[in-house]
Parts: C-alpha cells; structure tokens; sequence
C-alpha cells in the first residue's frame, strides 16, 4: 500500500463528508474523481459505497442525544414510535430495490456520463421545486405520517442512479409532499442511518472474498476523513438551507455536471 493511494482515499473521504448530506450527489462526486484520478481501490465500487458510513456516523453523533431520547421513550411515547416506524417503512424501498437492481447499478449506472447528466437533471429539477413550495404542513419529523413517510422513501429509489442525490431526492421529495425545509432536512438525515448502513453491509458481504488488508486499510482512511468532514457539515447545513434555500446546490450541479461532460467529450 503506498502513500499516493492512502492520500487519495483520504481527499476522497473528505468530499465524501463535504456531499453527503447536501443535493449534490456524494456517490455521483466520487465517481467523478475517481474517474478523472485513475484511484484504483478496492474492487466492486466497495470503497465509494462503505465510506459513505463515515458521513452517517457523523449523523449518530451528532443526534446522539436526540436519538437517544426517541429510543427511552418509545416504550410511552406515540410520536417517538411513529418516528421510528417511518424511517423504517421510508427504508423499506430502497432497500427492495437496492437488492433486486444491485447488479445492474453497479455495472451500468456507476458511469461519468450518468453522474454527468445527472447533475445537470437534478439541477434544473431543484430549480423547479423551489419556485413551487407552497405553506409547509409538517414542521417536525416527529409530526410525519406514516403515507408520507412511504413517499419519501419511494422518491429516495430515485437516487439509485448515481448523480440525482440521496439527500437531495429524500429533501426535495419531502418538500413537494408539505415538509418544512428544516424538517425535510432532519428526515433525511435520519432515513440516511438505515439506507446507508444497509447499502454498505450489502456491498461489504457481496465482495467480501475480494477484500485483503490493503484494500480495509484504504477503506478505513476514507471512512475516518468522512467522519471528521460530515460531522462539521451536518451542523451547518440545516441552518444554511432554511437562510438561503437550495437554489445554490442546483447551480453547482448544472456548472459541474456541464463542466464533465466538456471533459469527457474532450477525453473522447
């Protein structure tokens, strides 16, 4: 294992915290570099995937004691046991999906030109969204109904196409369903919990006989750098979207997602 490698994984873990929890697309972003950096890590786009429980780490940590509270007083408390069994029914698609599809996402939509087009779509789709928001009728994520919780969790199987955006499809879904935007940020940031977890121990089990100690070591690094990253992000973020929206983000997906397809035209 050399030194290259091991910063690369590091820069790599670093935009990792940086994305996930805004519309960006972490997954799409990582494909990019990798692309554009010849990173050769471990097979079965394992690393892309299992870094990626860095950033939710971040999310435990940082709703410890949020979570912590749901969890002592669900035994008592209707609200903090509807909570629960939303993230849990908003899991359940991806989860369906990410199992039946999971050959053909890695194969065929793990590409630059998906990740590519993709952030030029979701770009204009936010742009889109944000004009239509209407008085929001769910303030709190404790407040979700079930139904609306099963949407959000239909909406996220969009993001199984590299580019759209896990948080960006579970955000911008939750909005056009009546959330308010610190809420439908929240709800993400939770639903991300479950569906990053089980995604990465999927990925882990199904190339575990092709993983050795250098290819664990470089994951490892990527997976402390995202921590550290998404911690700080996580904070910021909720407060950054209710001030200025998510117009931002859209623009940045349309400027970068133009700017790679240029380079990949150009690359030939």
């Amino acid at each position: 294992m050399d030194l290259a490698t091991l910063l690369t994984a590091a820069f790599l873990g670093l935009v990792e915290g940086l994305t996930e929890f805004i519309p960006v697309s972490s997954t799409g972003h990582l494909i990019l570099l990798v692309d554009l950096l010849g990173f050769q890590g471990p097979p079965g786009r394992v690393f892309e995937i299992v870094i990626q429980l860095g950033a939710i780490l971040a999310v435990v940590v940082a709703y410890f004691a949020r979570l912590l509270g749901i969890a002592f007083d669900a035994p008592t408390d209707p609200g903090a046991r509807r909570f629960i069994a939303g993230v849990l029914i908003a899991f359940l698609p991806a989860a369906v999906v990410g199992v039946l599809a999971h050959g053909f996402i890695k194969s065929v939509l793990f590409s630059p030109w998906v990740v590519a087009v993709a952030l030029i779509v979701g770009g204009v789709a936010i742009l889109v969204i944000e004009r239509r928001l209407y008085r929001p009728r769910y303030t709190a994520v404790e407040e979700f109904p079930l139904s609306l919780c099963l949407k959000i969790g239909l909406v996220q199987c969009l993001a199984m196409i590299p580019g759209v955006s896990r948080s960006g499809a579970t955000i911008l879904g939750a909005l056009l369903l009546g959330a308010e935007r610190r809420a439908a940020a929240e709800f993400s940031f939770f639903l991300a919990i479950p569906t990053m977890l089980g995604a990465a121990t999927y990925d882990l089990y199904k190339n575990r006989a092709l993983l050795d100690d250098s290819g664990l070591l470089t994951i490892a690094v990527g997976f402390l750098v995202a921590f550290a990253a998404a911690l700080v992000v996580v904070r910021w973020v909720v407060g950054f979207v209710q001030r200025h929206g998510f117009t931002p983000f859209a623009w940045y997906r349309i400027v970068l997602g133009s700017a790679m397809i240029l380079v990949l035209v150009l690359r030939g």
